[in-house]
Parts: C-alpha cells; sequence; structure tokens
C-alpha cells in the first residue's frame, strides 16, 4: 500500500484561511558560492555586493549579501507552501529591508495570510500574505506583502468570503529614514572611482527618466537554474511536461529573476545607488519566457534627505521585452501597461551626498 499523506502537492486555494500561520522549511544558510552564483547569472556589478574592502570604508564587517539575493532566497522558502500550485505572482507592497545579511547567516522564514479572494472564473484565487525573514540571531531582516494567483483544488464557486487587506502604496518617508538610520552607514570614504560612477544625491532630480541601455538576453537554463539557486519550486518555472498543455504552453519566467535583471541592468546609470532599503510596491505586468531580451529604464519619482552625507532616492525601475527602453514604455492614461512591459517596481535606495 501507497500512503500518499508522505507526498507534498502543496496548497491550493481552498486550503488558505484569514490568519493561518506557516512556518516554512528548509532554513538556509547563505554562502559566498550562492552569491559568486548570483553574479554569474546576472554580472551585477554594485560595489557593495562586489568588495569587502569598499564594504568596510562604509562601516560595514565585509561585502553584505546582494539585496535581491536574499530577497529572492527569502521569497523561495515560501513557494513550498504559499505559491507551489500558483499560476502567478502578482505584486508586492511593503516590502522593508531591515538589516545586512552576510555570508554565513542562516534565513528563515514565516507568513501569515492577510487576505483572500475568489475569483469569478471558479478555478483561481488569489491569496494575501505578509512573510517575515529571521536570522541566526531570530533578528528580523526582511518584511514584505505579497499577492498571487492560486488554482483551486475543486473548480466551481464556493462563496469564500473576500477579504481584502489594507496595502500601503508606500511607506512613508519616517519609515524610510528609519530604515536608512539604522544601517549606521559611513560613507565619508565612498569612493566614486570604485563604485563606477561620479553621480551623486545632488545629481538626480524628480521626474527624471534613465534609459539603462543594456539587454540581457533570459535563457532557458539561466533562469531554471536561478530559480533552483532560490530553492523555488513552483511547477510553472520548470515542468515542461505539464506547462506545455497549460495556458502559455511553456514555462514561465519567475518574476524575480526579471527583477534582478533589472537590477543588475539599472547599474548603468544608477551605480551609486548602493543598497536598496525598501520596495512601495511591484507588478509583473506581463509574463517573461525564455528568448526574450530584457531592457530596463528608471524614473526618479522622488528624494530625501537621510543625514549630511546620505541621501536616499525613490525610483521607479521598469523591465521591458523585446524592445529597447528608449522609449520609457510603462501605463497609458487608463493605468494599462505597454505591452512590452515586464515589470514595474517602485523602491527606495540610499546614495551619497556631494562631498
Amino acid at each position: 500500500m501507497t500512503n500518499k499523506s508522505k507526498n507534498n502537492i502543496g496548497n491550493f486555494f481552498e486550503d488558505f484561511s484569514i490568519n493561518q500561520t506557516i512556518e516554512h522549511s528548509t532554513p538556509r544558510t547563505i554562502t559566498h558560492g550562492d552569491s559568486s552564483l548570483y553574479t554569474a547569472l546576472y554580472g551585477t556589478r554594485f560595489a557593495l555586493h562586489s568588495s569587502n574592502e569598499f564594504a568596510k570604508e562604509l562601516k560595514l564587517d565585509q561585502s553584505p549579501i546582494d539585496d535581491f539575493l536574499l530577497f529572492n532566497i527569502a521569497f523561495g522558502k515560501t513557494v513550498p507552501d504559499i505559491s507551489l500550485n500558483a499560476l502567478a505572482n502578482l505584486g508586492y507592497a511593503d516590502c522593508k529591508f531591515l538589516k545586512p545579511v552576510y555570508p554565513g547567516d542562516t534565513i528563515k522564514s514565516v507568513s501569515h495570510v492577510i487576505g483572500l479572494k475568489e475569483n469569478s472564473n471558479g478555478e483561481t484565487g488569489v491569496v494575501y500574505v505578509n512573510s517575515i525573514s529571521t536570522n541566526q540571531n531570530n533578528e528580523v531582516v526582511l518584511d514584505f506583502k505579497r499577492w498571487v494567483m492560486i488554482k483551486k483544488k475543486v473548480k466551481g464557486i464556493d462563496n469564500t468570503e473576500t477579504i481584502l487587506p489594507t496595502l500601503p502604496t508606500e511607506l512613508s518617508k519616517d519609515e524610510v529614514k528609519d530604515i536608512a538610520l539604522s544601517y549606521n552607514f559611513d560613507v565619508t570614504n565612498f569612493n566614486f572611482t570604485d563604485s563606477g560612477s561620479s553621480s551623486n544625491f545632488e545629481d538626480y532630480n524628480i521626474g527624471e527618466k534613465i534609459d539603462h541601455i543594456d539587454g540581457i538576453t533570459v535563457e532557458e537554463a539561466e533562469h531554471m537554474l536561478a530559480t533552483k539557486l532560490y530553492q523555488n519550486t513552483a511547477k510553472v518555472h520548470f515542468n515542461h511536461y505539464y506547462e506545455k498543455d497549460g495556458k502559455f504552453g511553456k514555462r514561465i519566467v519567475y518574476g524575480g529573476h526579471v527583477i534582478s535583471l533589472a537590477r543588475s541592468l539599472s547599474y548603468n546609470g544608477l551605480a551609486n545607488a548602493f543598497k536598496i532599503i525598501a520596495i512601495n510596491g511591484g507588478t509583473h505586468a506581463s509574463p517573461c519566457f525564455a528568448g526574450k531580451t530584457v531592457f530596463a529604464w528608471s524614473e526618479i519619482i522622488d528624494v530625501m534627505e537621510i543625514s549630511d552625507s546620505i541621501g536616499a532616492i525613490r525610483i521607479k525601475t521598469n523591465g521591458i521585452g523585446d524592445a529597447p527602453a528608449s522609449e520609457f514604455q510603462h501605463q497609458n492614461e487608463d493605468g494599462k501597461f505597454n505591452q512590452n512591459v515586464l515589470l514595474s517596481l517602485d523602491y527606495w535606495a540610499l546614495i551619497p551626498k556631494k562631498k
């Protein structure tokens, strides 16, 4: 006899309930090897995550883990319980990077269900969760909310009560400033030669748009390798046997892969935006597939002084598929995204002020 209870088929929409708490396995110790593979996949060049000596000049112990490597690993921890049977991750809000994570730190994640909405097609529903990741000292390093479309176990409307969480469209400036100051960065010796750009806080203006010029083509092997790096087990990214008969007829690229590509591309124009501290919100506007070439552009939508030596800039980075970003494609007056827009990500990053 076969004991099927030993097999994990993942949770479906009906398996979630409001205020449900899910502790995710398995803890993940992040290593230098993870960082090296991340660099190989995306070509990221930000100095803080490339050089121990650069990080020490900013008064850190060593070069910390890249912000989106941390985000994607923390996200991956939640997938087997939250989105194994997902059709799409829809968006993010209220994401706070609260402490640096170094090679050797161990990350655990827990999620709380904060919203449910059954879709009218009777086949899917949207689940809203607040996921929190801690290090080995039980210190919160990352706190974020996301919502995801998940298949139903049994098709048909069952009149699940709709409970939509109140999600902020942005972090308050007080929150952003508190997070920024908690890092205690000292940029007195910020090396603009090593960072790769002379641009500082005063050089960026609200409304300014930056074409990051370069493009990176998504390869089938690379996007699957990246997703496995994060231990993200969502079926839509891996299983061509099933996905060939699915909605798109092929595997879909994990949205976090597009985020990391866009951040890497943004170095050309935002090299000194050295540390991401918060994400106000994010939308995966359209799916990405292997073979697409990703370009990116960014708009400066706000600026804020943090201290005498550090500023913060609010950036909206847009990932564009199979079209140069020189036209600054985004949304029309009705809020509908241009067909080439893959990603729109609104975040705060720290940058040194003029000496």
